[in-house]
């Protein structure tokens, strides 16, 4: 199977580093011309795509991205996300801003941008939209934060209902939820909060044994972005290296 993007133009939101640094990678090289957005301006360097700091949370600022990419792509991948560096609190104890804020950089940015790109694409009769969701979504989430949990299951719910409302337009809708990543410096203090064994147990409670890389994250997205995904939508496709 070769996958071939030539000619194709692909948006990944939430670009910077880790699995959104992968997906533009891999984009580029299979042939696209890539856009890449996000807020951390000194991360987007180096990178093989057009790069503009976006603030995702803003809907001026996600529709002036997507009209500086000609406002019709062909792809639309949200990577955007995270904890936001916050840590897990009791319930009680937790800031209404610091919910909204974890909540709104991975649910409702991810909305944001998927309206934004909506019209180009009905206009053009087809599209791809891929978001990058979590287990933290289907169970409860390693981090132990509330709004993380909530906001990756709201971003799965909306994979679904888009699925159902842009099908009859050509649009595809799909979700990737990737095991734990050492991809940020979030998941990088989270992972040395555990112990040597936790750590181990971690790795060797995966079927594969081993942990996964941007690379496995962005070979999924190119699969679903795909001419050979055409007839799948509103699928979550856990990509951990266990069943």
């Amino acid at each position: 199977m070769r996958i071939d993007f030539t000619g194709r133009t692909v948006l990944v939101a939430g670009a910077a580093r880790g699995i959104g640094r992968g997906m533009v990678e891999g984009f580029a090289a299979a042939g696209a011309s890539v856009f890449a957005g996000d807020r951390l301006e000194a991360e987007l360097a180096g990178l093989p795509a057009a790069t503009r700091v976006v603030d995702l949370t803003d809907r001026g600022s996600v529709c002036d991205w997507v009209a500086s990419a000609g406002g019709a792509p062909d792809v639309l991948v949200y990577v955007a996300g995270g904890v936001l560096g916050q840590a897990a609190k009791p319930v009680e104890e937790v800031d209404e801003a610091d919910f909204r804020a974890i909540v709104d950089i991975n649910l409702t940015g991810a909305f944001l941008t998927a309206q934004a790109v909506v019209p180009g694409m009905k206009t053009k009769g087809q599209g791809r939209i891929i978001l990058i969701v979590s287990g933290a979504g289907l169970r409860t989430s390693l981090t132990g934060i509330q709004a993380y949990a909530a906001g990756k299951a709201g971003e799965i719910g909306l994979t679904r209902q888009l699925a159902q409302e842009l099908g009859p337009f050509g649009i595809t809708v799909n979700g990737i939820a990737p095991g734990f990543q050492r991809t940020s410096p979030d998941y990088e203090r989270q992972w040395q909060d555990y112990s040597p064994e936790r750590q181990a147990a971690l790795i060797q409670g995966t079927a594969m044994r081993r942990a996964g890389t941007p690379e496995d994250i962005a070979h999924a997205a190119m699969f679903f972005a795909s001419d050979y995904a055409s007839l799948i939508t509103g699928q979550i496709l856990s990509v951990t290296g266990s069943p």
